[in-house]
């Protein structure tokens, strides 16, 4: 016990708790308990955040969550960020019928973000009754879910550029790199990717096109006419480009 004392701390809202645990009160780093698990990274649960990077990369974390609340509080409704994915979100769920949203990031540092993100979104979201304790006559929230960049594209994508549900999509790309391959060939290379998939997504394929395509390829007669139908993309398929400078601890800040 005296060794827990000496040697161990907590993060806690139970100053009672923990020194019954053995932990001196002393070393309990506390937090305020209407704190949600999912907004807990602010506060002194970032402990863990502060021992991996550093507490002045911790700080710019909160400095770029500190910028986007303000964003949020200060801009209006037209150029609020926060506000016009929210009301597409509720849009497309209740409008549209869209039971997923996907986040598409396009960068390797980003490949957990929307495994991440679930709980913040999904956490929020998951309930059917209102604050007032009535069930809900609308769609209170989306599965999320979603894989980075090019992994994405050779796995599911074609369901969202050709299958028959809705699925708005959030891109999100870094303009720099913190490891640029072949002289920034490399990122330029995904880059293109991102911004081929939103393009495609939204202006699709007609048959004419697709045809074109074909005989360009060689194929024709029934073949060309079988194939046809599996070539063409609907288009009109909602999506966001959410670029940022590069991937930093601010940047991160301020995308949560």
């Amino acid at each position: 016990d005296d060794a827990v004392a000496k040697h161990f701390v907590a993060l806690s809202t139970n100053k009672e708790k923990v020194t019954a645990f053995g932990i001196d009160s002393a070393n309990m780093f506390g937090f305020w308990d209407w704190v949600g698990g999912r907004y807990s990274l602010w506060s002194a649960i970032g402990l863990s955040i502060c021992l991996s990077i550093g507490f002045e990369n911790f700080e710019q974390l909160l400095d770029g969550a500190h910028y986007m609340d303000n964003h949020f509080k200060s801009e209006p409704l037209e150029k609020n960020a926060p506000v016009i994915l929210a009301l597409l979100g509720i849009w497309y769920s209740n409008f549209y019928n869209a039971e997923t949203h996907a986040l598409l990031p396009y960068d390797q540092y980003l490949h957990r973000f929307a495994a991440y993100f679930q709980q913040g979104d999904m956490e929020s979201n998951g309930k059917f009754v209102t604050k007032s304790g009535k069930n809900a006559a609308y769609s209170t929230g989306p599965i999320v879910w979603g894989e980075p960049g090019t992994n994405g594209q050779h796995a599911f994508y074609q369901l969202i550029h050709q299958g028959t549900r809705l699925i708005p999509c959030d891109f999100i790309a870094p303009a720099q790199t913190h490891n640029p391959i072949a002289g920034g060939k490399h990122h330029k290379i995904l880059l293109s990717n991102f911004l081929a998939q939103t393009e495609a997504l939204m202006m699709g394929k007609t048959a004419e096109q697709a045809k074109a395509e074909l005989e360009k390829a060689g194929v024709c007669g029934n073949e060309l006419e079988n194939l046809l139908p599996h070539k063409v993309f609907v288009g009109n398929r909602p999506t966001n480009s959410i670029v940022v400078k590069k991937v930093s601890p601010f940047t991160l800040g301020a995308l949560i």
